[in-house]
């Protein structure tokens, strides 16, 4: 298992060259808790907000758009 800086066609290339067996994705769902559907539609992906991290409220954890 392996992470970090990966996007859909990334982790797809390092399984299939035998990289990894699988790979984590925990910053790309933070802003995107749809994310296995935005990578199987293959739709642009939310930008995180670093600023709010750990910061105690919701802004940043539940007020990402999601596809639907």
């Amino acid at each position: 298992m392996i992470n970090k800086g990966f996007n859909a066609q990334t982790a797809n290339d390092a399984i299939e060259d035998d990289i990894a067996d699988l790979i984590s994705f925990g910053e790309l769902y933070i802003g995107n808790p749809d994310l296995v559907e935005r990578f199987a539609q293959n739709a642009p992906l939310n930008h995180n907000d670093r600023a709010t991290y750990y910061t105690g409220g919701a802004a940043g954890y539940t007020d990402y758009k999601t596809l639907k």
